[in-house]
């Protein structure tokens, strides 16, 4: 039976290491896998056994950090796994035959002093910065994906369609079994359905607090390519693997709450029942957005995304408009919790770690600068031609991985919120990535010009 996650918050850090080792005694554990991510968002893991669990607690564990991309140098590599032991859960999957369990590790410099240009470091520095100011950021992730007959073919296993329902959707029962193991790792599931391209699925995960959102997405992309795997699947979270189809994005609900559990981003007397800090908060994200666009959209595949099959392109905000980068989603009577934007732009392939951090920096700007969102767009805003997006004032996305990198070279907002060091870094990554796809030859250009 799998274990349930410890009550964040409510035992002291020495009696949460009590119950683990209790626990792991109980539960009969022989691995546990101290996972954490790299700059690029691969889940990385390192796994110990249980007898070396108790020192891991107190003093952490070594690794070559230097091997870990966007992290140290080779005369700098020593580096400190400290496990966060509210994140301690049994794995829903033996090992061969034997019970293994997981706990996410946060990144430390030999000194014990966190480690800067850690992905969940940079989110919880900003995360602190906003609770500090009585700013509680939550958010509900909608993570689409395809599965594949293989990850060579990419042949697709179904050719069902949106809210398509058995017998068509053949991936109706993977979904049940991936909804149970995620619930079995402790992460609720809102919403699940087939999604408009052949092949392509939706699991929406539950409002969480920032941090603990960011973990589930890393475990759940786990945890989904697992399930697949088991039945000679291969699930993808690529941006847009095939040509003609719809590609797959990761919406983000977000709201901030108080100390009391209160939406701030509620107000009964606005016409789209949105607070001043909420209008001030997407002002923000759209005054940002383009700094942003290589964490949100990080990879050469991303932009091909984007402007297609209501994947947005355009910076505008509007309710029932789903073109729009930002929409206020309907609610109903009484359901003032829900008050939320949605950001329509991120995809599968971010790390949800410094995706959410970038987010949620961008939002308190605007609260902090009081920055006024343009006015709502209600149209199709992808029949809109030139006039008439210099009419509403609209801008586009970077149109590819090049021009994203531009704007976020030139970021003093970026900078500031991921650090000089995890800045030059992964900014090095990207343009390495830029670099190599433009020197790639591609089947389509063989196909145009083979012949002349």
């Amino acid at each position: 039976m799998v274990g349930k996650k410890t009550p964040i918050g409510r035992d002291s850090v020495s009696e949460q290491k009590s119950k683990i080792l209790e626990r792991v005694k109980k539960e009969e554990i022989s691995f546990i896998d101290l996972m954490f991510s790299d700059l690029s968002g691969q889940l990385k893991c390192v796994t110990i056994s249980p007898r070396e669990l108790e020192n891991c607690l107190e003093d952490g564990k070594w690794f070559d950090g230097s091997s870990v991309e966007g992290f140290t140098r080779i005369h700098e590599s020593d580096m400190l796994l400290i496990p966060d032991s509210t994140t301690y859960i049994m794995l829903p999957w033996p090992r061969h035959g034997k019970n293994a369990a997981r706990i996410i590790c946060d990144v430390f410099e030999p000194n014990k002093i966190p480690y800067e240009g850690a992905p969940r470091n940079i989110l919880r520095r900003i995360s602190e910065t906003s609770e500090a100011k009585g700013w509680f950021y939550k958010v509900g992730p909608e993570i689409e994906f395809f599965l594949f007959g293989s990850k060579e073919e990419g042949d697709y296993y179904d050719r069902a369609s949106y809210f398509d329902f058995s017998p068509r959707d053949l991936g109706i029962d993977i979904r049940a079994v991936i909804v149970s193991t995620l619930e079995g790792l402790g992460i609720q599931v809102g919403m699940t359905h087939h999604e408009c391209g052949p092949s392509q699925h939706e699991i929406d995960i539950e409002y969480s607090n920032v941090l603990t959102s960011a973990d589930n997405i890393m475990v759940a992309k786990q945890a989904i390519k697992t399930v697949a795997s088991n039945i000679d699947l291969y699930a993808s979270f690529m941006p847009k693997p095939r040509t003609g189809v719809a590609g797959s994005g990761m919406h983000t609900h977000q709201s901030i709450f108080n100390n009391n559990r209160k939406n701030l981003f509620h107000d009964d007397d606005d016409p789209y029942q949105l607070s001043t800090l909420a209008y001030h908060f997407m002002g923000g994200q759209l005054e940002y957005i383009r700094e942003m666009s290589a964490i949100l959209c990080p990879t050469v595949n991303s932009y091909k995304r984007l402007g297609g099959f209501e994947a947005p392109v355009y910076i505008c905000w509007g309710q029932r408009n789903r073109s729009a980068l930002i929409r206020v989603p309907r609610y109903g009577k009484n359901r003032q919790e829900s008050a939320r934007l949605e950001l329509r732009c991120p995809d599968p392939s971010c790390n949800p770690y410094i995706t959410f951090a970038v987010m949620l920096a961008a939002g308190m700007k605007g609260i902090d600068k009081k920055i006024e969102p343009p006015e709502p767009v209600e149209e199709d805003v992808f029949d809109f031609d030139d006039a008439k997006l210099a009419q509403f004032y609209i801008k586009s996305m970077p149109s590819d991985l090049g021009e994203a990198l531009d704007e976020f070279e030139q970021s003093k907002f970026i900078k500031d919120c991921l650090g000089e060091q995890a800045f030059n870094k992964y900014l090095g990554l990207k343009r390495a990535e830029w670099s190599e796809f433009k020197r790639s030859v591609t089947d389509w250009e063989r196909m145009y010009y083979i012949d002349l």
